[in-house]
């Protein structure tokens, strides 16, 4: 059920030191009394229903955000009005950064469920970041596999076979799910197969014949919107690279 306005505030909301993801997000970079000071920057766990936009593409950047529950989308719309979708995000991920350089948004950010956010004013952030040096080096790090998800995302469109790009999208997802301690074999797709598809370059129907040859190897089980991944080292020996593969487009967050 949708609800009454795209952003609602949560009333359960909880403080940094207190989330469940707090392993996974800014509390990781700030120790003792200086969380405290995070908090009070912290605009918490906004709700946004399936659809809402975050933010629009080109309207001015004040804030980054960090996925509290539930799942966002970024893409950018072209001058003809043809969309792209830029990357996925799951809970204990920030996103909205591409913002700092131009001061405005470059794309823009929707909600793909209902979903919790929090939103984090860049000033005081920026403030925070000068004043503590782990944070700093915790936001160059960010801003740095932005980058770096660029490169790779755009190797992976111009080398890699259609089987190759969802198997790896798979795994990101599965180890991404393995760092907030869920299970890396099973999972729900937030994102729809138009959206993987745009993501991937591909056609929707060259993902549903891939996910069907993938099942018929007994490799992966798709039920609608579930994925269970039957057979990981065999899906990893398919890309011929190491166990974890790190499509950092896609937002795989690391501990700094």
């Amino acid at each position: 059920m949708k609800l009454t306005s795209n952003r609602s505030p949560n009333p359960l909301s909880s403080s940094c030191e207190q989330c469940g993801l707090s392993n996974l997000c800014l509390p990781l970079a700030i120790a003792g009394e200086d969380l405290s000071r995070l908090d009070a920057v912290v605009k918490r766990d906004s709700m946004y229903a399936r659809g809402s936009k975050v933010f629009a593409q080109n309207a001015p950047f004040t804030s980054c955000f960090v996925v509290k529950s539930g799942a966002v989308k970024t893409s950018m719309m072209s001058e003809r009005g043809d969309e792209k979708v830029l990357g996925f995000y799951l809970p204990g991920e920030m996103f909205g950064l591409d913002g700092v350089n131009d001061g405005a948004y470059a794309c823009s950010a929707e909600a793909l469920e209902r979903s919790a956010i929090c939103e984090i004013p860049f000033e005081h952030l920026e403030q925070l970041a000068r004043e503590l040096p782990h944070l700093q080096r915790y936001l160059f790090r960010l801003m740095s596999r932005e980058i770096h998800g660029a490169e790779e995302l755009s190797m992976l469109l111009s080398k890699n076979t259609a089987d190759e790009r969802i198997v790896s999208l798979f795994l990101t997802l599965s180890s991404r799910h393995a760092r907030r301690r869920l299970s890396p074999t099973r999972f729900s797709l937030p994102m729809s197969r138009g959206d993987i598809a745009n993501f991937l370059g591909l056609a929707v129907e060259t993902v549903s014949r891939v996910l069907n040859r993938l099942q018929s190897q007994h490799l992966v089980k798709v039920n609608g919107r579930t994925v269970e991944l039957l057979d990981i080292e065999a899906l990893q020996r398919q890309l011929q690279q190491p166990a974890e593969p790190c499509i950092s487009a896609i937002k795989l967050m690391d501990r700094p």
